[in-house]
């Protein structure tokens, strides 16, 4: 049972990551290559925080996303006015650059080594969450409002405004709109979400390191959604049940854990050239809510 739960937890997170991601990417059109760097930030930020203090969910989460939004100002202001593969390589080079330091500020982060022993969630500041179930009940709740706020940005004007600027972004521009303003604005919510995903990811494995939050993840996040599709909402959800749901499957093959991993990769390989040929779109294609 306690494998079923943790299961659970992980798709709830994955969940969270790729709804952030489908902002940028899929309502902005911006590919972004430093989701990863963001769910790190976020996972270190609220080490930090559950370390030294005794603070509710609610107010630590507030903090977390606030902390994590304000670093990716860093990359946004910087990027936002790159155009198409100058726009990714600015992104790719902050995710280096956040790798980077979370593994060489050994002072800070501990490096390669990692930080352990990281105190479990406290819903009310005096209430500890009680293991995989306490953990299972609060990874759901945060999914499910996430699913309810990213369809509610997909609606609003500010969604419509973002899929208009996917669409051209010059006539937005004669409108009347600061597209660089909503950009920022796009990234600063997006990496928020990943921040948030990284404080129940750190707390939960009580354990946090930088092999975590790696380019490998950020194309695995990217590739979840492309899989599940881009522009909507259920299309992140359905990606990332595919993917944390595919490797387990192949426990039960009986393969070596070497072998396992290695044909999970060519798994996830053919899986999104398959679905870029069959339907590029996605398996839920834009018109899903």
């Amino acid at each position: 049972m306690e494998y079923i739960l943790h299961i659970v937890i992980m798709i709830c997170i994955y969940m969270v990551l790729v709804l952030s991601a489908n902002l940028p990417v899929g309502m902005a059109n911006l590919l972004t290559m430093c989701q990863a760097a963001f769910y790190g930030i976020g996972a270190y930020i609220g080490t930090f925080f559950l370390m030294q203090f005794d603070l509710p969910f609610i107010l630590l989460a507030i903090l977390v996303m606030g902390f994590t939004g304000l670093f990716s100002m860093i990359v946004s202001y910087a990027s936002v006015k790159l155009k198409n593969d100058y726009f990714i390589l600015g992104t790719l080079g902050f995710q280096m650059i956040a790798y980077t330091i979370l593994y060489n500020w050994t002072d800070v982060t501990r490096g390669p080594y990692g930080i352990p022993g990281i105190p479990t969630i406290k819903l009310f500041g005096i209430v500890e969450l009680e293991g995989v179930v306490g953990y299972c009940v609060l990874a759901l709740a945060v999914a499910i409002v996430s699913i309810w706020l990213f369809r509610m940005i997909k609606s609003s004007p500010f969604g419509r405004v973002l899929k208009a600027m996917r669409s051209d972004e010059l006539s937005v521009r004669a409108l009347g709109r600061n597209t660089t303003l909503l950009k920022v604005q796009t990234f600063f919510i997006s990496a928020a979400f990943s921040g948030l995903a990284g404080l129940i990811y750190s707390s939960y494995v009580s354990y946090v390191d930088p092999t975590s939050f790696t380019l490998d993840e950020s194309i695995f996040i990217i590739t979840a959604l492309f899989i599940g599709g881009i522009g909507n909402v259920k299309g992140p959800v359905l990606g990332a049940v595919f993917v944390v749901i595919l490797p387990e499957l192949l426990r039960f093959v009986g393969l070596p854990d070497a072998v396992a991993a290695n044909l999970r990769q060519i798994i996830y390989g053919v899986a999104l050239v398959v679905v870029m040929f069959v339907r590029p779109q996605g398996l839920l294609g834009e018109n899903s809510k």
